[in-house]
């Protein structure tokens, strides 16, 4: 009986994600057993600090990366917005699962609800720097953990920002106070979309994972990440570029806070 084998970080949003991908490996090839293999990544570990500061993208993917090319698992799954552009020498992206909802959102209180001063719970300087240009009388805490641990750090009468994609995988989604237009404020290139990586040179595996794959959501996903590549791999400034409607929509905060805006059509995906 064919086997594969996930490699997966433990938190309850990525196990949730490997479970949906593994079920519908199992659906698109009847027989196949499908195993997670648990991994532990350094944006896991170090939880004190800000992820900025270690490494920002691709602190929670290298050591799942890593499980695949020495064997450990056949193939890797990841919230796409984690991944680094620049590809990992001898893994290859053999699906984009269709994506959920990509907005961020408030959970607490809404943006029109928070009183003046507010405090926001985040960890993300894209979202940071978004509020900011909406509201910017508000102020800012760090935010790291999984999303229970979060959650449980909800500042009082203030707020925290999460992806709607990941309460909804959860079954979370009640504790929506203001889902944020994606127009205005501009989710990370990928959010929303489930990756997975298998090695290149496997190509019976990739065959199998390509079953999965959401051409709408590759080539909106693409372009994002394409927007994010071309400001280079040492961009550490907050950014989002996103895809609807036909139109990628970028965001960039420069070093002196001053925002910039684009608009571009791109046909629809």
């Amino acid at each position: 009986m064919a086997r594969l084998r996930i490699a997966t970080r433990r938190s309850a949003q990525a196990l949730a994600q490997a479970g949906v991908v593994a079920e519908a490996l199992r659906t698109a090839h009847p027989g196949l057993t499908v195993e997670l293999v648990h991994v532990d990544t350094t944006g896991d570990r170090r939880q004190d600090v800000a992820l900025h500061t270690i490494g920002g993208q691709g602190v929670f993917v290298k050591e799942v990366q890593r499980a695949v090319l020495d064997g450990a698992a056949d193939l890797a799954v990841h919230s796409a917005k984690d991944l680094p552009t620049t590809p990992a020498d001898g893994l290859t992206i053999a699906a984009f699962c269709a994506r959920r909802d990509p907005a961020d959102a408030l959970v607490g209180r809404s943006l029109d609800d928070l009183a003046p001063g507010a405090t926001v719970a985040t960890g993300s300087v894209r979202r940071r720097a978004l509020l900011t240009e909406a509201r910017p009388d508000l102020s800012f805490v760090e935010l790291r953990g999984n999303i229970h641990t979060r959650l449980a750090k909800l500042p009082t009468d203030g707020a925290l920002v999460m992806a709607v994609a990941a309460l909804q995988i959860l079954g979370l989604t009640e504790l929506i106070a203001q889902r944020l237009d994606v127009e205005q404020f501009v989710p990370s290139p990928g959010q929303g979309c489930v990756a997975v990586e298998c090695r290149s040179a496997d190509a019976a595996v990739v065959a199998r994972v390509a079953a999965l794959d959401d051409p709408p959501t590759r080539r909106a996903v693409e372009l994002e990440r394409e927007f994010l590549a071309a400001l280079g791999t040492g961009c550490t400034l907050p950014v989002g570029a996103h895809v609807t409607g036909g139109v990628l929509h970028t965001f960039v905060a420069d070093a002196d806070g001053r925002v910039h805006r684009q608009r571009r059509p791109v046909g629809r995906t």
